[in-house]
């Protein structure tokens, strides 16, 4: 069994969940809100400056470290199945001095996400959704019935690694290194695929986790790789980007130069409800105060966290998470900071309205773009 999800307060009746950010008025002119009380917003801002405040935060938590309550503990254990990890007598994982830094992190991240999810007009459940929001909550979520777990997908954040192991777990592939296009939908179980019993059931008792980045560093990886790689998103998203913020564009640009401002002003004018799902704000696609989710894993600390997370469910010793090919380059702090940097200070401050909540709730502190830090 699973320790019991952290459950936020109820919406008061009446109030519509936060997360449907207004549409945007012409460009270069801020919204105040992200839909909720108009209030709410300097208050995620404030928060998020308190989070970025992380070293304090850290050595705080540290000192409480021995009130904490244990990880999520093992579903039944079934016959047959070959496990892996180590249980100990009270039925939750044995943890040695290594995972300490786990517990510290993951008690952050829980605290941060109960104090965001308490607020006024948050939803507490899937059905307290709009059916578009849960329309796409429930395609982002893949179900393995036999390990009895829910993984919310976030593209660019080892999406595919994550699908290649479910498919494996599932007995679709052999091993997590075959060398195959992944398809993104074949031999995968959505929880849009089942009827409503079905996905209550598994919300309530399943094992359910995410894996979550920075937002602006996952913004800049996609921009990266599909504008810089993927001639369909040029096509489709480019072009039509060139057309609308490029002086002189012509009718048919081919889309495969959009620079990082004009991409940004581009989200700007985006409903977040309507993003593409590889720019879409994490809080949209996995709704993670309406979903309970028992583990909220780091791109930052990508192998150690999926490796843990295998072995809370469970999975067999042979199952391990892709290690990152040797060609693969991701997107660097430094250059980010470049791409900040170079962005106009104006355009920057109506982009991360879209993502407030994404820094708010998963403790991301707010990029350094003063003109000292730029000048560094």
């Amino acid at each position: 069994m699973f320790p019991r999800p952290m459950t936020p307060l109820a919406a008061p009746n009446g109030a519509e969940p936060l997360g449907r950010a207004a549409r945007r008025a012409p460009l270069g002119r801020a919204r105040a809100g992200l839909g909720g009380p108009p209030l709410l917003l300097p208050s995620m801002l404030m928060f998020a400056v308190i989070v970025a405040s992380s070293g304090l935060l850290l050595m705080i938590e540290r000192g409480i470290l021995a009130e904490m309550k244990p990880l999520p503990l093992h579903p039944p254990i079934r016959e047959g199945s070959a496990w892996r990890g180590t249980v100990s007598q009270t039925g939750g994982l044995s943890l040695n001095a290594e995972d300490s830094d786990l517990q510290v992190r993951q008690d952050i991240r829980n605290r941060t996400l109960r104090a965001v999810c308490r607020q006024p007009g948050m939803p507490r459940d899937p059905w307290d959704l709009p059916l578009g929001q849960r329309r796409t909550l429930l395609r982002h979520i893949l179900v393995s019935d036999r390990y009895r777990f829910l993984y919310c997908y976030v593209p660019k954040v080892a999406c595919s690694n994550w699908k290649r192991v479910l498919k494996v777990l599932a007995g679709v592939l052999d091993s997590v290194d075959v060398r195959l296009k992944m398809d993104h939908r074949n031999d995968l179980v959505f929880l849009s695929d089942l009827r409503p019993e079905e996905i209550r059931y598994r919300l309530q008792h399943y094992f359910k986790f995410l894996f979550v980045r920075d937002p602006l560093e996952r913004l800049l990886s996609a921009y990266r790789n599909k504008f810089g790689e993927i001639r369909e998103y040029q096509q489709r998203y480019g072009a039509e980007i060139v057309r609308r913020y490029r002086a002189g564009a012509g009718p048919s640009p081919a889309g495969d130069d959009v620079t990082f401002p004009e991409f940004l002003r581009y989200l700007v004018d985006e409903d977040p409800e309507r993003m593409n799902e590889h720019w879409m704000p994490v809080y949209h696609l996995c709704q993670p105060c309406a979903v309970h989710y028992d583990f909220v894993g780091s791109y930052e600390r990508l192998e150690t966290d999926a490796n843990q997370v295998l072995e809370w469910v469970r999975a067999p010793p042979h199952v391990r998470f892709p290690a990152r090919q040797a060609w693969y380059r991701p997107a660097s702090r430094e250059s980010l900071h470049y791409h900040l940097c170079s962005a106009p200070p104006a355009l920057l401050q109506d982009v991360l309205p879209k993502y407030i909540l994404d820094f708010s709730l998963f403790a991301y502190p707010l990029p350094n773009v003063t003109r000292e830090a730029c000048h560094q």
